[in-house]
């Protein structure tokens, strides 16, 4: 790499651009829509319950919405890992569940949990 070039992405990185060839990290509003838009809300219940206030919440507690019995008594809490893994397969972390969708690339479930974190979603 020639000077110019590592001094350029020197640069970049100290901005927050991501170095050359590399995906700049996922926008969680816009990848919890285009991941989880379909069936759920921040707001309100569609297919899937609201989210508004999930970061913290007790899994299956959430008012309005019918969720499986394996989900109420899963005693899960909403958290950075809780929500990870329950992202990479929900099937797998309660068999049984509503929910099928899992979201396999790491950076977008890390970017969806950041906005469910986010005063967004609170």
């Amino acid at each position: 790499m020639g000077k110019k070039a590592w001094v350029a992405s020197v640069c970049l990185a100290v901005v927050g651009v991501p170095a050359f060839g590399q995906a700049p990290a996922p926008n969680g509003a816009a990848t919890y829509k285009a991941k989880c838009g379909s069936c759920h809300s921040i707001p309100t219940n569609k297919i899937g319950p609201a989210h508004k206030g999930v970061f913290g919440r007790k899994a299956g507690l959430a008012a309005g919405y019918s969720y499986s019995a394996p989900l109420k008594g899963s005693g899960i809490v909403w958290n950075d890992k809780t929500l990870d893994l329950w992202l990479q397969g929900p099937q797998k972390v309660v068999k049984g569940s509503k929910m099928f969708v899992a979201v396999p690339n790491a950076a977008e479930r890390a970017a969806i949990i950041a906005y469910l974190k986010s005063p967004a979603a609170k």
